[in-house]
């Protein structure tokens, strides 16, 4: 992935503005994550882990997600990283959005709409992700865990996210996970995309005069 080079970055300073883009975003993460999940055409490697254990636990998905966001945060704790109120926020408001998606969402059975459901879902959670990352109020539990990782081992982020999703999805496809076109499409596109993104939506501090 292109790094951003934040000194092209518009300045943005308004901390309503900045909190409403956190929530929003976080809230536009799970809905993709319901349009992925209506389209039946495969999902995210950690939606594929989720989506596995919703089923063999009756729990609903964004439950799922919402704990297992919250025993990867425990993970930090010998990382030696520190949540922010994102990180708090990315594991509440995005289980609550899923599920609320899924709720009001029925899958479609013709291959069409589900074809863009799924070309949706990863478009908008590419502009979620973005918009969540660039407000710089913490990362995800499972990005700090990457992050972590790197910082520990010394090992490349690529490398640490690489271990991490393949490992997600080894375990959620072996418990029963959709693995499908969409979990190519997300693997391919969600890079390009956030990083496409990023530069519309990162926070950065005023200069100093």
């Amino acid at each position: 992935m292109t790094v951003v080079d934040l000194h092209q970055v518009p300045v943005r300073t308004s901390p309503v503005r900045r909190l409403a883009q956190l929530f929003g975003g976080l809230a536009l993460y799970g809905a993709s994550m319901g349009l992925m999940i209506r389209s039946g055409l495969g999902l995210d490697p950690w939606d594929v882990l989720h989506e596995a254990l919703s089923e063999l636990t009756g729990l609903t998905f964004g439950t799922v997600t919402a704990l297992t966001g919250a025993l990867v945060l425990l993970c930090w704790i010998p990382l030696r990283q520190r949540p922010g109120i994102g990180t708090v926020s990315n594991i509440l408001v995005i289980a609550v959005a899923v599920d609320l998606t899924l709720a009001v969402l029925a899958p479609p059975s013709a291959l069409a709409p589900r074809i863009v459901l799924m070309v949706a879902g990863v478009v908008l959670n590419g502009l979620a992700s973005a918009a969540y990352i660039g407000v710089r109020l913490g990362p995800g539990p499972r990005d700090g865990l990457m992050t972590g990782l790197h910082a520990r081992t010394g090992w490349s982020i690529r490398l640490v996210r690489t271990a991490i999703e393949l490992t997600v999805l080894a375990t959620g496809w072996l418990l029963g996970g959709t693995v499908g076109v969409g979990t190519i499409l997300y693997a391919l596109a969600i890079g390009p995309l956030v990083q496409a993104f990023l530069p519309l939506v990162t926070w950065q501090k005023p200069p100093t005069k």
